[in-house]
């Protein structure tokens, strides 16, 4: 009976040939995990800088759009108004030029002066793009006591940003025309037209992209987002 019993062990136990041969299967296979996971580590690295600058691409148009739009609703603005338009704007270089202006009465969360927790409230905003600089964002409150006197503050909001293009649209011909700047009234009026969607082209070393704001009209309505 013990005879038979250690039989039976020894017909369970594994040789060393079968061993050496599980340890050499388990080697090959660890060799071509690694290689797969190096091998898609490299391919997932070689896009991280196109994926990094189209990220920010849809982020910067994000928090266009979003402002944009919180522009033109109740109480900031009203049907048939015009709460985006061209205005005089004098900036910290004293150069004045018409920029695209609108109002935020909850404020922006890049103005955070002096509470940096708390954007000021009332806030007049406008965009400019500057050569080397980027877009940016200049604003101030009608809370301010020198509202009027002292030039807005800066924000940079992107240093990626080249150039701002605006289209406007024909309804005679029904078609888009894309301007590297402000179109003149053709009435004759000092004031530029306003366009109906800006078009914001951004670099990054050799790479570029570009996205398109349309500009919201005020409505009366709830909004749909």
């Amino acid at each position: 009976m013990i005879a038979s019993v250690a039989c039976n062990q020894r017909s369970r136990a594994f040789t060393l040939l079968e061993i050496l041969l599980s340890l050499a299967l388990v080697a090959l296979m660890l060799v071509a995990l690694n290689t797969f996971v190096f091998s898609m580590g490299e391919l997932w690295g070689r896009n991280t800088d196109v994926r990094l600058f189209d990220q920010h691409v849809r982020a910067v148009t994000r928090f266009l759009d979003h402002e944009l739009r919180s522009a033109v609703l109740p109480p900031a603005a009203v049907a048939r108004s015009t709460p985006i338009a061209l205005q005089d704007v004098t900036p910290q270089n004293g150069q004045q030029e018409k920029l695209l202006t609108f109002e935020l009465p909850a404020g922006s969360r890049l103005g955070v002066w002096p509470d940096p927790k708390r954007p000021l409230p009332e806030v007049v905003c406008s965009l400019q793009v500057r050569p080397n600089e980027g877009l940016i964002l200049l604003w101030h409150s009608r809370l301010e006591k020198n509202f009027d006197s002292e030039p807005p503050r800066e924000t940079v909001v992107t240093p990626l940003v080249t150039s701002l293009a605006y289209d406007y649209y024909d309804p005679d011909s029904q078609r888009w025309t894309t301007e590297t700047v402000l179109k003149p009234d053709p009435n004759g009026g000092t004031t530029p037209l306003t366009p109906q969607r800006l078009r914001l082209k951004f670099t990054y070393g050799k790479m570029t992209n570009e996205s398109v704001l349309t500009l919201p009209s005020p409505t009366e309505a709830l909004p749909l987002f």
